[in-house]
């Protein structure tokens, strides 16, 4: 098996894997460096997708992703959030699933966060998404790194007492990184946090893919689509 089959079938048998170094140095710096007037502010931001290293950034993710298989050539980016853990700002998230998605139409209801509509989709459109957490410092085991219950995203929606009796069976699996690694998820992966132990920092972008056209009326607020890629010879 490839390295990229492998990336595909944990993908698909765990609902995350770990890419090293992803993201060149030289991407990394231009975004850190362009988030200054985020940085510091509070803990992050989830509308960084029209900021221009943050698009740039998400035109190269699907290009690389595509050329693992990972992504389809339609796929578009449909948000960057920004998470910025730091000594003054160290906290813990519960286990959770990502199940809003910045989108609205069909009068389906919407939550009004950061100015933006989101809303509560068909399972089928969360199960066709894709995070990429993209990390811009290392993230070792005591920097508060994510956790994940491995599985966990064939499983649908879960409440509480459900997300809870997974991750007894099933245990977490710690996803710590080095600078420039990226974490792939599926948003219905049941996931948390703790508060880090150690006082140094931890800028995480988080991207999200999907298919450029949704049903049932919705429309993404934001798309970046890039170039078409195209495959590779090999």
């Amino acid at each position: 098996m490839t390295s990229a089959d492998g990336q595909v079938a944990l993908l698909e048998e765990r609902g995350h894997a770990s890419v090293p170094a992803l993201v060149q140095p030289g991407l990394l710096d231009a975004a850190a460096r362009s988030l200054d007037q985020w940085l510091g502010q509070a803990a992050g931001s989830r509308n960084l997708l029209a900021h221009p290293p943050c698009s740039e950034m998400a035109i190269e993710l699907k290009a690389r992703l595509f050329g693992m298989g990972v992504l389809d050539a339609s796929s578009v980016a449909v948000q960057c959030t920004l998470f910025d853990k730091t000594p003054d700002r160290n906290w813990l998230v519960a286990l959770h699933q990502d199940t809003s998605i910045p989108a609205s139409g069909a009068g389906m209801p919407a939550v009004v966060k950061e100015g933006e509509p989101y809303v509560q989709p068909p399972i089928d459109v969360l199960q066709s998404l894709l995070a990429v957490r993209v990390h811009l410092d290392d993230c070792g085991a005591d920097a508060g790194p994510l956790r994940v219950v491995p599985g966990s995203h064939r499983a649908g929606r879960l409440d509480a007492d459900e997300a809870q009796a997974l991750r007894f069976a099933h245990g977490e699996t710690v996803c710590t990184a080095a600078r420039g690694d990226a974490l792939l998820m599926r948003p219905l992966l049941l996931h948390a946090s703790s508060r880090a132990k150690s006082p140094a920092r931890r800028r995480v972008l988080h991207f999200l893919f999907g298919p450029a056209s949704l049903p049932q009326g919705l429309v993404w607020n934001h798309i970046v689509a890039g170039e078409q890629p195209t495959p590779q010879e090999t």
